[in-house]
Parts: structure tokens; C-alpha cells; sequence
């Protein structure tokens, strides 16, 4: 977790020297107009994010009942990179893949590689934008030397300042939804968890 925590903040922490070296370019946010103006998303526009940050298991139910879950802390390390194209200022799809990680009470880790398809709703307000967004794909687990494959889904929101034409810095907040379908009804398992992370955002 120490290491997971020191990667966060050097990412972040080198983020201002990007950006402060762009100052000094042609960028037409350079010069002082561009407080007065802000464009918005336009049909073609794309955006690369890559976030950071904790996941917490939430509950787990089999069988229609609630189930303990095994980890312990009960919180692990998540980050995704993420892409999406805009259709006009508000709609959106794209993909992304991700991986995390969490401790259990035996002192093993559970990985998830997940992976999938995002679509989604952004609110503009000046330099200020909040997207909505749901994600369908598939997951590979990792526990020892057991692996697995399934589904997830997750659905979130964010928001984002944007400091330059290039660049919105922000945080996220996201549900998501573990199903482990087998034969055996009875068998079956659904998690749910949750994760906070900072994001980086670059526009093109």
C-alpha cells in the first residue's frame, strides 16, 4: 500500500512541471484571452485518462444472502487507462483497462484485470466538466495459483478542471459489479465494490 501510495502522488506531483513548461509555448490558452473564452467538446474530440487510487469491497451476496467477504484491510490499489470520443459536447464512448488488487485475511492478493466497453453523458460548466459513465466488459481474476474469467460492470462519476486546452485534473468515484455465474445456482456470487481515484486527463 506504501508503494501504491508514493507512485499516486509522484504522478501527481510531476504533472505541474508538464504544464508549466507548456506555458511557455504557442498554446492559444497561454495568453490571457482564454479565461474569457472556453470551447466546448466538439463531434471528433477525444480524450486519454489515467487514474489512480483505492478500491473497497462493499458486500457480496450468494444465494440471495449476504456474504462476508475475505479482505483484509479491507481496501486495495486500483488504475485504469481510459479512452473516450465525443460525438458533440455531451455524449461519449469509448474503452478502458484497468487492473487492481487486494490483500485478503490469509495474506495472499486477489488480482483483477478488467477490461471493457464505456459510454456516457458529460455536464460542461466553464472549465469545469462532469462525466457520467457506465462500462460492460469482462474481468480476469488471479488468486494463487487459481485463475478466472468473467464479467463486470461499473457505472461513476466524475469531475474535472480543465487548467489548459491539454489537460483536466480530477477525481472519480465508481461502482462496481462482480457476477460469478455457475452451473449451481446456489454457487453463484455477486460483489460489489467501490473505488476513489485522482485522474489525468489529456484532451485531443
Amino acid at each position: 500500500m506504501r508503494k501504491a501510495g508514493t507512485i499516486i502522488l509522484l504522478f501527481f506531483a510531476g504533472f505541474p512541471v508538464l504544464l508549466a513548461a507548456q506555458a511557455g509555448n504557442d498554446d492559444p490558452w497561454g495568453n490571457p484571452d482564454w479565461d474569457q473564452y472556453y470551447d466546448d467538446f466538439s463531434r471528433g474530440d477525444q480524450t486519454f485518462i489515467i487514474s489512480l487510487g483505492t478500491i473497497f469491497p462493499a458486500f457480496f451476496r450468494n444465494d440471495g444472502e449476504s456474504i462476508e467477504h475475505k479482505f483484509s484491510p479491507p481496501v486495495g490499489g486500483t488504475g485504469s487507462l481510459a479512452y473516450n470520443y465525443y460525438f458533440n459536447s455531451n455524449i461519449f464512448i469509448g474503452g478502458e483497462a484497468g487492473g487492481m488488487f487486494l490483500p485478503t485475511l490469509g495474506g495472499n492478493t486477489l488480482y483483477v484485470i478488467p477490461l471493457g466497453f464505456r459510454a456516457g453523458y458529460q455536464f460542461n460548466y466553464w472549465k469545469f466538466e462532469f462525466p457520467v459513465t457506465a462500462v460492460a466488459g469482462v474481468t480476469w481474476y488471479r488468486y494463487l495459483s487459481m485463475g478466472n474469467f468473467g464479467f463486470y460492470f461499473k457505472a461513476g462519476a466524475a469531475g474535472f478542471y480543465r487548467v489548459s486546452p491539454n489537460w483536466s485534473f480530477g477525481a472519480n468515484t465508481d461502482w462496481y459489479f462482480f457476477p460469478q455465474w455457475t452451473g449451481d445456482k446456489s454457487e453463484n456470487v455477486q460483489g460489489n465494490m467501490i473505488d476513489f481515484t485522482l485522474s489525468a486527463r489529456y484532451h485531443f
